[in-house]
């Protein structure tokens, strides 16, 4: 019997394991950690590597430890990172190389890799006193507790138009998040980046370097210039008391969608994208596909303002399916545990995070408590914090 079993190892499970770990709310021999990946935190890494992102979005505040300024000490004991770029503007942005180094000292001190199992869950059952949690490599776990802190990576999301292209000439379009995604020296220009957000900016920043003048982003709408996703104060009590004083969920995920800045960018990267389109290395345009039309080597798109797009490689930057994480095995656990879900398919959850005696969420999961930030790293950290506190 182990104490905790945290179902996800990335951001999220890793942070919660982490905040059980440095507050001896258990050990390494009590916990498991279940990820399909060989290694924590193997996704986010691979994402954010592809798009070559160079520092994070959120403050220095933000990362795995349970001290707030764990990060800042690490950058100062580490000689590698005596530089002025280790931090970037006012809110002390981290670098991702660097925040990456602070997470594998984390994962090496504790000894979580260790704890960890790569596998998928296939199915999570209440037993007399436990919960018992099936892999698809066939092993069985009984624990204590169970952390479901799995996201939504994992649903790519991809427009009508481009799902269709997809399936009939696969090589010319892909999601910039596939797993399978080939390396762009070896796609054909030139390159549509698909997308107005910060993961398309990132991409298309990233390509200009490599293919000057061969590239186009293809945005929908106006550039959105925020510093983060959501509005600082969602952190605090100001914006969090009244939204779990909601007794209707509807509202809830209503203030979540409202709060939200989809689609949008730090102003340092608008600026960038602007110095490349002065310099001719980039040429971005807005509009929507209404048609394509496959040649050799290469698409043509129609968009809705008449103009037209020559395309070797369509990178898809659209983010992805807001449905419930997990849905292929948590659907049925749903129905088996008869677990309290709003009419979005998102848990109800007590103010412990608990779906169940013992059944805790973090991430997108735990949104209808923690609020628009439970997807990000901050959001990682008030629901570690929340969980490690019982």
């Amino acid at each position: 019997m182990h104490q905790w079993v945290i179902i996800g190892g990335g951001i999220q499970g890793l942070t919660v394991a982490t905040f059980l770990l440095k507050k001896n709310k258990t050990t390494t021999n009590q916990i498991r950690i279940v990820d399909p990946n060989p290694k924590p935190l193997e996704n986010w890494k691979r994402c954010t590597s592809t798009i070559s992102m160079p520092y994070l979005r959120s403050p220095s505040v933000h990362h795995l430890d349970t001290d707030p300024f764990s990060l800042q000490s690490f950058s100062k004991k580490k000689q590698t990172y005596q530089s002025n770029n280790d931090f970037y503007g006012r809110y002390k942005r981290p670098s991702l190389h660097m925040f990456n180094d602070h997470c594998d000292h984390l994962v090496d001190e504790l000894e979580i890799q260790q704890a960890y199992v790569t596998s998928k869950v296939s199915n999570l059952e209440k037993r007399d006193g436990y919960w018992r949690v099936d892999l698809e490599n066939g092993e069985k776990f009984k624990a204590e507790k169970v952390v479901i802190a799995i996201g939504i990576s994992e649903q790519l999301h991809l427009p009508e138009w481009a799902k269709n292209l997809k399936q009939t000439n696969p090589n010319s379009l892909f999601h910039v998040f596939d797993k399978e995604l080939p390396s762009f020296e070896k796609m054909n220009a030139p390159f549509v980046v698909v997308g107005g957000g910060i993961t398309a900016t990132h991409l298309a920043i990233k390509l200009a370097a490599s293919f000057p003048r061969e590239v186009t982003m293809l945005k929908r709408h106006p550039f959105r210039i925020h510093d983060f996703d959501s509005n600082p104060e969602w952190l605090g009590p100001k914006k969090r008391h009244p939204f779990v004083k909601m007794k209707d969920y509807e509202k809830r995920r209503d203030a979540i969608k409202s709060a939200r800045h989809k689609g949008s960018i730090p102003s340092e990267l608008r600026n960038r994208l602007n110095h490349l389109v002065k310099t001719e290395k980039i040429c971005i345009k807005e509009g929507m596909v209404t048609e394509h039309q496959v040649r050799p080597k290469e698409v043509h798109l129609s968009l809705d303002t008449g103009e037209f797009i020559t395309a070797g490689s369509i990178l898809m930057a659209t983010g992805f399916e807001q449905n419930l994480p997990g849905k292929d095995w948590l659907e049925p656990v749903i129905k088996q545990e008869k677990l309290p879900c709003a009419k979005c398919g998102y848990p109800i959850l007590n103010n412990m995070l608990e779906w169940a005696p013992n059944l805790y969420v973090s991430g997108a999961l735990a949104e209808l408590e923690v609020g628009p930030i439970a997807r990000n790293i901050s959001g990682a950290r008030v629901a570690a914090n929340i969980i490690s506190s019982i």
